[in-house]
């Protein structure tokens, strides 16, 4: 295993800053797939060092570093706060730091409802940005697709795969999840214009600055699942097992900022397929990280009944 300091000190090197600047080299928590490093200089230089596991994953979870710079600099023309990159290999990813810790349940209410309004403000400005072309950017399942259907139907087949060869538990056969979410692909034709989609912002992932006069947004991080896509799959994670149009406040945010975020039956279905598609990550994803038992009882309690509420939407809406 490489030592972290002489890692850090090659990263720093690479990237044109002096090594022997290095005064700490520590871990920061949160990931749950890469190993994220902060490092520290005795010039005041502080920057974050992901860097890629050499363990399999998923099908999809190639090249994430590249696509998690590929968001960074998407925010940075949407003028959202995020890390900036650095330097970038194959192997490792050097970014600046963003203030701020995890969004936690410390928050009063009037300050959550105003973070989310903001954080909807942020969003919306993301969405502006547009890739050339639908699907991750990573290249994993080949060049960008020119339609989202192509891309969404590859990205969802892979992950059924990954079910299958894994032999991961899901609450219904594998192959009647298929054909649920086959009767709601002539939604996604809908989309044709492929946005930048974080797909990943669940609290853990929304820094929240405290250093001013009120809480503000110091953050968006964490942006490898990114992909060139339809933003609206963006509102799963923002709504975590749950339902984004009870978030008021950052329904408004997310408008006021020029956001379209309207629930017509496509809209619905579409977000119903990005559900089941995140809600079957989490329950596959956790044979090749071995989460453990607990992780596991959890996920059968908690996100299995939510991807059956994905999968029941779909069939109730009786598409074919």
């Amino acid at each position: 295993m490489t030592d972290s300091w002489e890692r850090a000190r090659s990263v720093l090197e690479a990237a044109g800053i002096p090594p022997d600047r290095l005064a700490h080299v520590g871990p920061l928590g949160g990931g749950t797939y890469n190993t994220v490093e902060e490092l520290r200089l005795t010039d005041g230089g502080h920057y974050v060092l992901k860097v890629a596991p050499t363990a399999p994953g998923l099908s999809h979870e190639i090249r994430l570093l590249s696509a998690e710079a590929e968001f960074c600099r998407g925010a940075a023309r949407a003028e959202v706060p995020a890390p900036r990159v650095v330097a970038l290999d194959g192997q490792w990813l050097l970014m600046t730091v963003c203030p701020g810790d995890p969004w936690n349940g410390s928050l009063e209410p009037a300050e959550q409802a105003e973070l989310r309004r903001e954080l909807g403000g942020q969003v919306a400005r993301l969405h502006r940005v547009t890739g050339p072309g639908f699907g991750y950017p990573s290249g994993v399942f080949g060049p960008l697709a020119p339609d989202w259907r192509t891309a969404f139907t590859a990205m969802f087949d892979a992950l059924l795969a990954d079910a299958r060869s894994h032999g991961a538990w899901l609450p219904r056969p594998v192959d009647e999840v298929a054909a649920v979410a086959r009767a709601a692909y002539d939604a996604l034709d809908e989309v044709t214009v492929a946005r930048l989609v974080h797909f990943d912002l669940w609290p853990g992932n929304i820094l929240v600055d405290r250093a001013g006069a009120k809480p503000g947004i110091g953050g968006l991080i964490d942006g490898e699942r990114m992909f060139w896509g339809d933003p609206l799959a963006d509102f799963v994670s923002l709504a975590l097992l749950g339902d984004i149009k009870k978030d008021e406040p950052f329904l408004e945010g997310y408008r006021g900022a020029g956001g379209h975020a309207a629930f017509d039956p496509s809209a619905r279905l579409r977000l119903a397929l990005y559900r089941a598609y995140l809600y079957l990550i989490m329950l596959i994803e956790t044979i090749p990280r071995a989460y453990g038992a607990d992780h596991d009882r959890w996920l059968r309690e908690t996100v299995a009944p939510e991807l059956l509420a994905a999968l029941d939407e779909i069939e109730s809406a009786g598409v074919s």
